[in-house]
């Protein structure tokens, strides 16, 4: 794509001094946010959040050195947007179509917060074929908070709509030995890597000493990130989403773009509507996931 055709697709959203657009890795479109508080980078595939940074602080969220940025590959870090399923589902790409289709932007604004608003929607493809008709849409707001929503309305005039979402945030922490996770005490979970044994949370701090794959169904409060090397608490808040997930490969799971050694700088701690919790809209009723990050001094 040439530079010119790009950025005449692209020019009447730019935002002088607070919107703009490059080529990203890979030569994807991506979109450079900047705010008197902080920066942002959002890709157009997947619509994908790859940067999010206050201004005196360490990125808020953990990108993999190996990340390919290739067609049909997703991007590993920052937050995927899952939808409409989450994990495995044979035969499909796992954690669903919409992290690796281009997204359609359609708004941006300068809020008058000094922020910026960006909004997109999942565009019609070969792969949404067989679905019912549905809208779906991802707003992004950057001020010293990271605020996602993503926004899925049943079109269709018969058919109910069921599926999954999850904002799969990949969070950036000095040192996993130093990370405890707290708001999810005495919350029942499904531990993946014990063939998803049904386990409760006991402690009154999760900490990662191995590979972790937990979902915890019917946890809609808040969770906090307590990282003692940055010396500083990342706080998760959330509405419309019945589940977490905490995920951290370790050096036990292998996968091409994640250089096991990476482990001990990053934590996945997720936000959706997954397995017991998957959402099932009417006709004409829309659902909205929202997940609001922020931070402070520990």
């Amino acid at each position: 794509m040439e530079m010119t055709i790009f950025s005449g697709r692209l020019r009447k959203f730019e935002i002088p001094g607070r919107v703009t657009f490059a080529h990203g890795n890979g030569g994807l479109p991506k979109i450079n946010i900047t705010t008197g508080r902080s920066t942002a980078e959002i890709y157009l595939r997947g619509a994908h959040i790859t940067g999010f940074q206050k201004n005196g602080e360490p990125p808020l969220l953990f990108m993999s050195r190996l990340s390919q940025f290739a067609a049909g590959k997703p991007i590993r870090g920052g937050v995927p947007v899952c939808f409409p399923w989450f994990g495995q589902r044979e035969g499909d790409v796992i954690h669903g179509f919409a992290r690796i289709t281009e997204w359609d932007l359609i708004e941006t604004a300068a809020t008058p917060d000094g922020g910026v608003t960006v909004r997109f929607r999942l565009p019609s493809t070969a792969a949404n074929a067989a679905w019912p008709a549905y809208r779906a849409e991802f707003v992004v707001a950057v001020t010293d908070r990271l605020a996602m929503e993503l926004i899925a309305t049943n079109e269709s005039a018969d058919r109910n709509f069921d599926f999954e979402n999850c904002l799969h945030t990949y969070f950036a922490v000095g040192d996993i030995a130093q990370v405890s996770i707290t708001g999810l005490k005495g919350a029942p979970f499904l531990d993946k890597t014990d063939g998803g044994a049904r386990k409760v949370e006991h402690d009154d701090a999760l900490r990662i000493t191995a590979e972790t794959n937990r979902v915890y169904p019917d946890t809609p409060g808040t969770v906090e990130i307590r990282d003692a090397e940055f010396r500083r608490t990342i706080r998760v808040d959330k509405s419309g989403s019945a589940a977490t997930v905490v995920w951290n490969p370790w050096t036990t799971q292998l996968m091409p773009d994640f250089d096991p050694v990476e482990h001990r700088q990053m934590v996945c701690v997720e936000s959706g509507n997954v397995g017991q919790n998957k959402l099932s809209l009417a006709p004409g009723k829309t659902a909205g996931l929202k997940v609001v990050l922020s931070s402070r001094p520990l």
